[in-house]
């Protein structure tokens, strides 16, 4: 973990290589991040990041949206998302979820062009399960707003366990 106040003293490879990885495979995202510091609080940092992703073009969002992995797939990810898939149980699918999962996955490409996205902390794989045929039933606008959402909070729980909060506000030493 890390302080705000040693990520706004950071170099700018320094604070963009630490946050690089909280939207998936978007480092963009941290290093324009890296140009409106300092901040004060981690509430702060994570809206900035948000804004950042909500005022980019839709292709940009498209790309993000499509760098993320494919729930309860056995392919590489990154770090990040292996934990976060491992702890709401779908690291360890028997043959017959794995498959269904698979089936809901490719549905739910073909109908958004994307793959389904879920913040998938404090889940279990029938919840998520469950999410993906609800979510089959949006339009495509809708749905792809509801996937930037998740992505959002994704990243806030990305943030959250990166940034160290306790020593930063109660010793005040971040101001603006």
């Amino acid at each position: 973990m890390v302080t705000l106040s040693e990520l706004n003293r950071m170099s700018p490879n320094e604070f963009s290589d630490t946050l690089a990885h909280i939207y998936e495979e978007s480092p963009w995202v941290a290093i324009l991040t890296e140009k409106q510091r300092p901040y004060s609080s981690l509430a702060e940092l994570t809206e900035a990041m948000k804004k950042i992703v909500q005022y980019s073009d839709r292709e940009k969002k498209e790309t993000l949206l499509n760098s993320h992995p494919r729930l309860g797939d056995r392919k590489q990810m990154s770090n990040d998302s292996v934990k976060e898939q491992k702890n709401a149980g779908l690291a360890s699918l028997n043959d017959d979820e794995y498959e269904l999962f698979l089936q809901l996955n490719h549905a739910y490409d073909e109908k958004f062009g994307f793959p389904f996205i879920l913040a998938v902390k404090g889940k279990t794989k029938d919840e998520i399960q469950q999410a993906i045929h609800s979510r089959l039933q949006n339009g495509r606008d809708i749905e792809f707003e509801t996937a930037l959402n998740e992505v959002f909070k994704i990243a806030s729980f990305r943030l959250q366990e990166k940034i160290d909060t306790q020593n930063t506000e109660k010793a005040g030493e971040v101001k603006k």
